[in-house]
């Protein structure tokens, strides 16, 4: 019963739309209204159609992709920056913990390499002692930007 009351009102309501419609569409205000939302969508539409332009999307860029790849790839800039900061940042990372072995008078900066991907730091090459590796983790480590330290180095008195 609720079902056939609530078709019954929604029939009710979008016929006195219809009829509000067709008596009032030449007043100003909805002519106005009109041309607002024509306005509008003409440019959503033409900022649409720029973006596809700037990222190659039109139907023409992804046939001659597919034509010559067999693929269609696309990064936005926002990812692409993204990238450029993280290697700026490995290698910020990388800097800062080569400069505090060079400090450090336990531990040789010629014998430890430093490398750094996605904040993950892996130190290889050899130690004088286990407290060296560990000191040479807790360097890196203490360094900001580290996610996780990997260590191969290797025990040579």
């Amino acid at each position: 019963m609720r079902v056939i009351l609530a078709l019954f009102l929604g029939l009710v309501i979008g016929a006195a739309v219809v009829w509000f419609y067709t008596v009032n569409r030449n007043e100003p205000r909805f002519r106005s209204a009109q041309e607002k939302v024509e306005t509008t969508a003409k440019n959503a539409r033409d900022t649409v159609q720029d973006e596809l332009k700037v990222l190659h999307l039109r139907s023409d860029d992804i046939k001659d992709d597919l034509a010559r790849t067999g693929k269609v790839v696309r990064r936005s800039a926002r990812e692409a920056g993204q990238a450029i900061a993280d290697a700026t940042a490995d290698a910020r990372i990388t800097a800062a913990i080569k400069g505090k072995l060079v400090a450090s008078k336990d531990l040789s900066a010629l014998n430890i390499s430093v490398n750094t991907t996605a904040g993950v730091v892996t130190l290889s090459g050899t130690a004088s002692s286990p407290e060296n590796i560990s000191k040479a983790m807790l360097l890196a480590m203490d360094t900001d930007g580290v996610h996780e330290v990997i260590s191969t180095l290797q025990v040579k008195p």
